[in-house]
């Protein structure tokens, strides 16, 4: 299974996230469930990064690990970067819906920021 886990501040604002584990949803490169939370998660840094000049810290792994943590940012900045991951979110989310035996989302909030 794929877990997801969505990091928020206490604002609700996404903070960071990370995703591991494998769907085996089907055989190695033909697993859709795999290839649609890669494609969107991703996406989603590549996007984050190309319109709004932010690199996220990334870290990936064995295991389908990768981990995205978001510094602190300019408001202006910052809005437009919680659009996009709020996007991959709803992506996710979808997938999740289609596919809840393959893949897991939790959501944490942090009391403190």
């Amino acid at each position: 299974m794929i877990d997801v886990t969505i990091n928020r501040k206490s604002s609700g604002n996404i903070h960071s996230f990370e995703i591991s584990g494998h769907a085996f949803f089907a055989n190695r490169g033909k697993d859709i469930v795999c290839a649609g939370v890669s494609a969107v998660s991703i996406g989603a840094i590549n996007a984050v990064h190309a319109l709004t000049g932010v690199t996220p810290e990334i870290g990936q792994g064995e295991d389908g690990f990768l981990r995205c943590v978001l510094p602190d940012l300019p408001e202006d900045v910052n809005e437009k970067v919680q659009l996009l991951l709020e996007g991959m979110v709803i992506s996710l989310q979808t997938i999740e819906e289609d596919y809840g035996k393959y893949i897991n989302i939790t959501f944490k909030k942090q009391e403190v920021e």
